[in-house]
């Protein structure tokens, strides 16, 4: 087993076939098949479940493919951080939906001019997702919400640093009486992200008290930002966002705007993480930041 033939089968896993992962590998597709077929007999199990066509993962490819990339991923930072003379490789940035729409594109179009041979791979989730993967070294770095205090995150767990200060809105259908209190509130749906966005625990905190949500709203998980100011505009429910992402949407309809609270976004690494690529990154983004660092 070496690294190049975890790499064939990652991306044979990812391509779910021979013939696109041989084109992504710059490599003919007999080369790939004979790499997956010997580290399949290697291991001693098939990896892969074949048809017509495609390649789909056995449960014990699964698994064995978060092997693979905490070792592609591993070697990876290590080439890096051995040779710190130039930014290179792949950065792998985790964020929230909100950050990319509205904080980064500016900050990654400087690092991509100026470090151009620099491979970034960009993917979103929500903030306890994001952890986690950082944790499992799926990614590099993430721009993750910590409410003040950071009290849920458990102390040396990652090293952070605060960049971007958001405003959270409630939003409700224009009509909606004014409010003043989350008892104030007449419909009982909330529109919001999967569990685990900072943005909606701090929604369902505010709304029920530190209650239990399920027994005041029905909770109506949407995958973006869009469908989440659609529903509020059109009446069937409430929502929560950060204000700079209010400003993009008012376009799809007119809601209320009730103001909540302030939450920072902070750049999330592993403690000790720190490769060239890394800390232009970093330093580019502190230089966007409106937080006061101190």
């Amino acid at each position: 087993m070496d690294i190049a033939s975890l790499a064939v089968f990652r991306t044979v896993a990812k391509e779910q076939g021979i013939t696109r992962a041989a084109e992504l590998l710059g490599r003919v597709p007999s080369n790939v098949t004979t790499r997956v077929q010997n580290l399949e007999t290697e291991i001693g199990v098939a990896l892969f479940q074949r048809d017509s066509k495609r390649m789909i993962l056995t449960a014990e490819g699964a698994k064995f493919l978060e092997y693979a990339e905490h070792i592609l991923n591993l070697a990876e930072e290590a080439r890096q951080s051995v040779n710190p003379s130039e930014p290179q490789g792949t950065l792998r940035i985790g964020s929230m939906e909100s950050t990319v729409a509205s904080r980064l594109p500016a900050p990654l179009a400087a690092f991509n001019k100026a470090w151009p041979d620099v491979l970034i791979e960009l993917s979103t989730s929500p903030t306890r997702q994001l952890i986690d993967q950082l944790l499992a070294r799926q990614i590099d770095c993430a721009l993750i919400a910590i409410p003040s205090g950071d009290w849920w995150l458990e102390p040396g767990t990652l090293d952070t640093v605060p960049l971007f200060r958001e405003e959270l809105v409630l939003l409700l259908p224009a009509d909606h009486p004014d409010i003043k209190h989350a008892s104030d509130i007449k419909i009982r749906s909330l529109a919001a992200f999967e569990a685990g966005c900072t943005y909606r625990m701090l929604a369902e905190e505010w709304l029920t008290g530190f209650g239990s949500i399920r027994e005041h709203f029905a909770v109506q998980e949407v995958r973006s930002y869009h469908a989440m100011f659609a529903c509020t505009a059109a009446g069937s429910c409430i929502s929560i966002m950060p204000r700079n992402i209010v400003n993009q949407m008012h376009h799809l309809g007119t809601v209320k705007e009730h103001p909540l609270m302030s939450v920072d976004t902070h750049l999330a690494t592993r403690p000790g993480f720190d490769t060239r690529a890394f800390t232009e990154f970093r330093q580019i983004l502190t230089q966007t930041s409106d937080v006061d660092l101190g």
